[in-house]
Formats: C-alpha cells, sequence, structure tokens
C-alpha cells in the first residue's frame, strides 16, 4: 500500500537517505567561513613562526646540547655525562637551596602582602584610583633601576641607608643587609616583592569585585568579623585565582637571576645568593661550558615542569 501526504504538506526524507544538495546561500556562507579561517590562520602564523624559531628551537637545541659535549669546535655525543658532571658541582646544590628558600620566603612574604594590599584597596571608598596607581607604579620601572636604587639607597649598610635609618630610629640594630649571608635572601625577596606585586594586586582586586555582595552581608548577620569574612567568603570565592597565581609565582621565583645578579654581584657573601639561573649564566659565560648549562637548565625545566603538572592535578579536581 503506498503512503501518501496530505495536500499542502511537504514529505520529511526518511532516515539514511542523503541530504539535498547545499543552497547557493549555504556556499556562499561556507565560502564566507573558509575565507575568514584561512584570514585567521594567516596571521596565526606569525606567532607560530615566532614561537617556534625563539622558543620551540632553542629548548629543543638545549636539550639536544645537554647530551653533547663541544670541544675545539667538535661535537659528540656523551650522554648522561654532562648531567653527572653538573650535579656533583657542589655549587649545583648550594643554588638548589638558595632556590627553594627564595621561592618559600617570596610565597610567605610576596604571594600574601598582595592579596591583603587588594582587600584594603577593594574596602576603601575614596582615592582607589590614586592608589592603584600608587600601587602599580614599581611595575613600570625597569627591574635593574629599581634593583640599584634598593642597592645603593635602601640596602646601604652603613646608617645613610634608608632601612638602617628607620632601625635606628625606632632604636633596633642596623644591618649589613646585602654583605650579611643571613640577610640576603630576606634583602631580595624585599625587592622583588616591591618590583612586582602591583600586577598580582590588579588581578586580585579584579577577582574581589566579582564577589557578590550578598555574601558578604549574609556574613555580616551572622555576627563574622572581618578575618571570618576573609576565610569564609573571600579566599573561597578567588581559590582558583589564588592557586593560579600561586603557581605563576614557583615558576617566577624559581628563575631567580637578576636579583642576585644586581643586589649581591652574583654569588653573594659565601655564596648566599647563588640561583640555579645565575649558576647557569656562570657555566655559560664565564666557565664557557655551553653543554653544562644546556644540562643545567634542562634540569630547571623539568622541576618546574613538574610543579605545573602538580598545579592542573590540582586545579581539575577543584574543577
Amino acid at each position: 500500500m503506498a503512503l501518501t501526504t496530505a495536500p499542502g504538506t511537504t514529505r520529511r526524507p526518511e532516515r539514511g537517505t542523503p541530504s539535498p544538495r547545499p543552497t547557493a546561500a549555504r556556499r556562499a556562507a561556507l565560502g564566507r567561513r573558509v575565507r575568514d579561517n584561512l584570514t585567521g590562520h594567516t596571521f596565526l602564523i606569525g606567532a607560530v613562526a615566532c614561537f617556534a624559531v625563539f622558543s620551540w628551537y632553542p629548548m629543543v637545541r638545549g636539550v639536544v646540547m645537554s647530551f653533547q659535549r663541544t670541544r675545539r669546535g667538535e661535537t659528540t655525543w656523551v650522554g648522561w655525562d654532562n648531567y653527572l658532571r653538573i650535579i656533583a658541582d657542589p655549587s649545583f646544590w648550594t643554588a638548589w637551596k638558595n632556590t627553594f628558600v627564595f621561592t618559600g620566603l617570596a610565597l610567605v612574604l610576596g604571594y600574601a602582602v598582595p592579596f591583603f594590599v587588594a582587600i584594603l584597596l577593594n574596602e576603601l571608598r575614596h582615592a582607589k584610583g590614586y592608589l592603584r596607581v600608587l600601587v602599580y607604579l614599581p611595575v613600570m620601572l625597569p627591574p635593574a633601576s629599581a634593583l640599584f636604587l634598593f642597592k645603593f639607597y635602601a640596602y646601604d649598610p652603613s646608617e645613610a641607608g634608608l632601612f638602617n635609618a628607620v632601625l635606628t630610629a625606632v632604636g633596633l640594630p642596623t644591618s649589613e643587609w646585602m654583605q650579611s649571608p643571613t640577610m640576603t635572601m630576606p634583602a631580595m625577596v624585599i625587592a622583588s616583592t616591591w618590583m612586582n606585586m602591583g600586577g598580582a594586586v590588579l588581578i586580585y582586586l579584579a577577582a574581589l569585585q566579582n564577589i557578590p555582595g550578598e555574601l558578604y552581608e549574609a556574613a555580616e548577620i551572622d555576627g563574622a568579623g572581618v578575618w571570618r569574612r576573609i576565610v569564609n567568603v573571600t579566599v573561597p570565592q578567588t581559590r582558583l585565582i589564588l592557586a593560579l597565581l600561586a603557581m605563576l609565582q614557583i615558576v617566577a621565583t624559581m628563575q631567580l637571576f637578576i636579583e642576585p645578579l644586581i643586589l649581591a654581584n652574583g654569588a653573594g657573601t659565601q655564596d648566599s645568593a647563588t640561583s640555579v639561573a645565575y649558576l647557569i649564566y656562570q657555566h655559560g659565560f664565564f666557565q664557557n661550558d655551553l653543554n653544562g648549562a644546556a644540562a643545567l637548565g634542562v634540569i630547571m625545566l623539568v622541576v618546574l615542569a613538574g610543579f605545573s603538572a602538580v598545579y592542573l592535578r590540582l586545579t581539575a579536581r577543584q574543577d
């Protein structure tokens, strides 16, 4: 028995039957999409080429060099010899210890201070714009200029130095700062925090302004004080931003280089400022040991990749 359709109705094609050929409008829309994608990919080619030439190729080349040895223009494969030689160097362990100490102090000071500064700025009612510019101003200074200001003005070991003058005014003993092995790391952390906290403060401010005000009102009704509101409302609502900036802080501080180079003239008193990045610089430019420097750079890359993997796993669980 044949199937018929009522007059004025269209019969839908059965499943499995080929769809009708695209109309002229569909072909035109498809052509526009292809042209738009082609334009976008054309612009991306330049960025990909820059990454390939200036980032990916040096990275791959560094890994290859770490397994080679070059002497008098001749390059030979030596396997893990460069890594074993670098690890056997006593400066290797000193540099890693100093780097981890700096990273730990930076997480305590340089990570917490911007967060509380952002909370303070978020609570203010007047001069918000002026204070934000004031906090961000150190970021706009060249790092070398800011560190020279700290070295010759703030960390002057005499009583004419800014910090020693403040200590003398409050009746506390002065310090030699960068000349003291025990004060070298705290002094570098203070300078690094002052230079770099402006960007973190602005990011925290943006996150704080997205927190619904009803949450704070409910906490106040329940009798929560300032500290309880920060712990129970602010921190949970900004935990993803806190985790992201913690990871960026670890990656940035473990590449410690310019602070010891300028403030401590490199290694510092009793190697108290030697970092892994500065040790790479020494091997590559002073000892002419490019292969050892490449091996040390690969070790740092692996360590930072491990921290990044832990971060990605933790944030995936939070999501």
